[in-house]
Parts: structure tokens; sequence; C-alpha cells
């Protein structure tokens, strides 16, 4: 068995779940996700857990145990808390702001980059520099905030562009530098 899948998932409170044949609902205070299941893995709830069990020792089933457990806890926890990713923008000039539904950004080009929000992702910008990327749904999270992040990605040698808060870009000396 796995380690991870066997475990249950507590339900926090304010927070429903359903399984209707091969999809779970899970629905909370933040807002609401559904996710198709693998129909050789049985879902189910009991006594305010969620169970994850799989009825076939193959191993492809194996290898999704674990994971199908995972994507329901992200599920719980982006109901309740939801998720975040913050990217600092560095450079001269460089800034952001957000208009609607759309992020502006200027990153030294000729022009202003446009960047659509998906739905159910809501962005806010702190000091021009700082853009905070929150919703429900970690995996969309987390796309969003690469997506933003390749726009410009930092360069080795001054640093300039867009990255996570807290990664660490390891710098080149340039060419006077022996």
């Amino acid at each position: 068995m796995s380690r991870v899948g066997k475990k249950p998932i507590p339900i926090p409170d304010g927070v429903q779940v359903k399984i209707e044949g091969e999809q779970i609902y899970v629905k909370g205070p933040k807002g609401e996700l559904a996710k198709n299941l693998n129909p050789r893995l049985k879902v189910s709830v009991q006594d305010k857990q969620v169970v994850v069990n799989r009825e076939q020792d193959d191993r492809s089933i194996r290898s999704l145990h674990g994971v199908v457990r995972s994507d329901i806890n992200n599920m719980l926890i982006g109901v309740t808390t939801g998720y975040q990713k913050t990217l600092e923008i560095n450079g001269v000039g460089f800034r952001a702001q957000v208009q609607g539904r759309t992020v502006q950004l200027n990153l030294g080009f000729s022009h202003v980059l446009t960047f659509p929000l998906p739905p159910g992702i809501e962005a806010s910008v702190e000091k021009q520099t700082l853009i905070t990327i929150r919703g429900v749904d970690k995996y969309l999270v987390g796309q969003v905030a690469a997506n933003l992040r390749a726009c410009k990605p930092p360069e080795p040698y001054k640093g300039k562009g867009i990255k996570y808060t807290g990664e660490v870009i390891i710098r080149k000396e340039g060419k006077t530098g022996k």
C-alpha cells in the first residue's frame, strides 16, 4: 500500500464533499472545485473523512493511489484557506498594475504586456513590484505564476526580471571578472 494513499483525509468544518460517479465535488467557504477520478480507485466519505482505496494491485494503480489522495487533500485545503504565490519584479522602471481582470506589465519592452487572468484567480499588486496571485486551485495558481514569470525570467548577470519571492538567482560575474 502507498503510505500516502492509505491515510484518510479529515474533512474540515464548513466543507462539503460529494462523490457522484467518477467525479468528486468539494465546496467550502472560499469556493468550489471538481475533479475526475480514475474508475479503478474507490473514493468514499466515511465519518467526516475521505478514504481512497484501490481494487487492484497493478503498478499503474499503485502509482495513482497517493497522487489522487494528495489531489483531494489539496482541494480541501484550497476551499478552506486557499493558495497564493508572490512574485517580485526587479529592474529599473519595471512595474506592474492590475486593471480589472488583467495584469499590465512594464518590463523594459517597447510595449506594455497585458496578461489576462483566468477565472478563479485573483491578483493584487503592492508597491508596483510585488504581485500576489491567489486562488483555490493549487495547480492553477502555480501555472499562472509560472506564466507571469515567463514574461521576463530573471537574468543571471544583474538579476533583472520577474522571480518568485525567496527564489535565489545564481549570479554570474561577467566578462571582466576572473
